[in-house]
């Protein structure tokens, strides 16, 4: 049996009871470390589990998936994902490959961003269309996702920004060599964020969208040193949160229970 276990917002003792259990009985068992990243690392969740964890990288879980699918036919493998397993289009793919090699699979749940976002205030479904913000490079600036965040509010709706991870990263120029040199890991802040929105909010007319709109963000959610702090955007590129991971929410139309709630982060 292949098993996806989410793993909650980062702490060891966030999972589950029943992926405990999983965990402790199955064959082998993997950490996926690059859709997101606990704040306990994984020695911790060792100690916690009482046993060996492997981590896996994306060319584990995307070009070697016979490495556990194969066993996963004769025994059971656990694949543990922070957050929810299905919070990752990358996740669905693995099912899909599973369910193609006839590979049996369970799903354990756990909360994630998705829903721990409520956190700060903001009612969940008044959310829309959730976006995700990459770290521009000087020649690749894209800002794609700012029609849907422009999109939302229109709506009234709020727009959660998945901020950009990245974990064994590659070098144009080692890639090009083939050298297995990768960069330091970059987690983007939710200032950074902030700061590549501004600078599209500059460039753009738009009548719902400006400097002055109101921005939450979020930092460690779930943990003992979780953060939020909320201003107008142009305030927010000089927010420092701390260490990773964040999440930056650009508000849309605030219920009056909203606005309440939300006056406990501002500055």
């Amino acid at each position: 049996m292949l098993y996806l276990i989410g793993l909650g917002l980062g702490e060891p003792d966030d999972i589950t009871v029943k992926g405990l259990n999983i965990v402790k009985n199955a064959k082998t068992v993997y950490l996926e470390h690059y859709t997101s990243i606990l704040s306990c690392g994984k020695e911790k969740l060792e100690e916690f589990y009482g046993r060996e964890i492997i981590l896996a990288d994306r060319e584990t879980i995307e070009q070697k998936s016979d490495d556990f699918m194969i066993p996963a036919k004769e025994n059971d493998v656990a694949i543990l994902v922070v957050g929810d397993p299905f919070g990752a289009t990358t996740h669905s793919d693995l099912i899909l490959r599973a369910v193609e090699m006839e590979v049996p699979y369970k799903v354990v749940h756990n909360a994630s961003i998705m829903n721990a976002v409520g956190c700060c205030g903001l009612q969940l479904y008044r959310f829309g269309e959730t976006i995700s913000i990459v770290f521009w490079e000087d020649n690749w600036k894209p800002e794609s996702f700012f029609d849907k965040i422009e999109a939302n509010l229109k709506q009234g709706f709020h727009t959660l920004c998945l901020l950009d991870i990245k974990v064994k990263e590659q070098s144009v120029e080692n890639m090009m060599k083939g050298n297995n040199i990768y960069e330091p890991p970059r987690f983007m802040s939710v200032s950074c964020a902030a700061s590549q929105l501004l600078e599209i909010v500059k460039n753009r007319e738009s009548s719902s969208f400006n400097a002055e709109t109101l921005c939450i963000g979020l930092a460690r959610v779930g943990c003992d040193d979780q953060q939020i702090a909320a201003s107008p955007l142009k305030e927010m590129v000089s927010c420092d949160l701390g260490k990773p991971l964040h999440s930056l929410i650009v508000c849309g139309t605030l219920h009056p229970l909203e606005t309440d709630f939300v006056k406990q982060f501002m500055e």
